[in-house]
């Protein structure tokens, strides 16, 4: 999720606008929250009209689908609001369809929005998950966040979609009423949120309302935090969420991304050793998952980004690990 920091971000204060893109039938409106625009993943609010109809197939990404408000058919299933769909790249949904309209969150990850017309799976779709589809709502229990270190108490999630690779996750969070964390916090991972009810306060970027909207890059100073009747949320990231705590709020992030190297160094010393070595060792075979690439060209990995969230890398023409996680049925 290579994309610029956005925070705030109110998708009420702008207007949809219709998605025109080959293979969408008639009937979707869209707000775009970010975008990666070298991949064309992006998050976005979707509004599907009343009477909007789409047959059988699949996206050549990876997709999401959250429902705020109204229903969706799909297939035979009447999805309500608080309804999550996880779609792997290329996995093929029944027909959907909407009487009355719905609002949506949608997420594509590793490209741009598509659709293919088909009732079976590309010849290619990513067979390492499964087609999800769940009610958040009611059918899923609060649970006290096992993330560690742990938030302040009264910050309760719902773990919709964790993938068994990367431990990118997708969740459903909630404050309680007076919810108050005094500390500064960073992650290694890009992070967004979005607002389905209520509202927060944030030091650095003040109130966050229903429909308040965030992508925040790695590295990134975030907190203290409150709020003062509760928020709804649902939040996603592109890897392992580890929370940094600490009290400097001046902190660059370049200095948090030295900071959290450190702490690897003393926690897992042989694996940093090994890392300052790589470049003189081979390319890593992953023996738990052998068909996987690793390849860092064109990898940023915000240390270089500034505090106005714009950004820039140098490359190193040295070998490097990363996982490639761009899974697209190819074309």
């Amino acid at each position: 999720m290579a994309r610029p920091h956005i925070e705030p971000f109110v998708d009420r204060d702008v207007g949809f606008k219709k998605l025109n893109l080959p293979g969408f039938k008639k009937g979707v409106h869209y707000k775009m929250l970010s975008m990666d625009k070298e991949t064309g993943a992006c998050t976005m609010t979707v509004q599907y009209d009343a009477g909007f109809k789409q047959p059988p197939g699949f996206s050549y990404s990876e997709v999401e689908i959250f429902l705020q408000e109204g229903h969706l058919m799909i297939g035979d299933k009447r999805c309500e609001k608080g309804t999550y769909i996880f779609a792997p790249a290329g996995t093929s949904l029944p027909a959907m369809s909407t009487d009355e309209g719905c609002l949506a969150l949608v997420f594509y990850n590793f490209g741009p929005p598509s659709f293919q017309e088909s009732d079976a799976d590309h010849d290619k779709a990513d067979k390492s998950q499964k087609r999800t589809m769940v009610d958040s709502y009611f059918g899923m229990d609060w649970q006290v966040p096992t993330l560690f270190p742990q938030t302040a108490p009264g910050c309760l999630l719902k773990i919709l979609h964790l993938d068994p690779k990367t431990f990118a996750m997708t969740f459903l969070y909630c404050m309680t009423p007076g919810f108050w964390q005094d500390n500064i916090s960073y992650h290694d991972v890009a992070e967004e949120a979005y607002h389905i009810w209520g509202t927060s306060w944030m030091m650095q970027f003040g109130d966050l309302p229903t429909g308040g909207y965030f992508y925040r890059p790695a590295y990134i100073n975030h907190g203290c935090f409150r709020s003062d009747l509760g928020i709804l949320a649902i939040g996603r990231t592109d890897g392992d969420l580890h929370n940094y705590f600490h009290h400097d709020p001046f902190s660059t992030p370049e200095e948090n991304h030295h900071r959290a190297a450190a702490k690897l160094a003393r926690m897992k010393p042989a694996l940093y050793q090994w890392i300052l070595t790589n470049e003189h060792n081979h390319l890593p075979h992953d023996f738990e998952y052998p068909n996987d690439t690793y390849d860092t060209s064109g990898y940023d990995s915000g240390i270089h980004m500034h505090d106005d969230g714009s950004s820039h890398s140098h490359k190193s023409n040295g070998p490097h690990s990363h996982l490639n996680q761009k899974k697209k049925a190819k074309k």
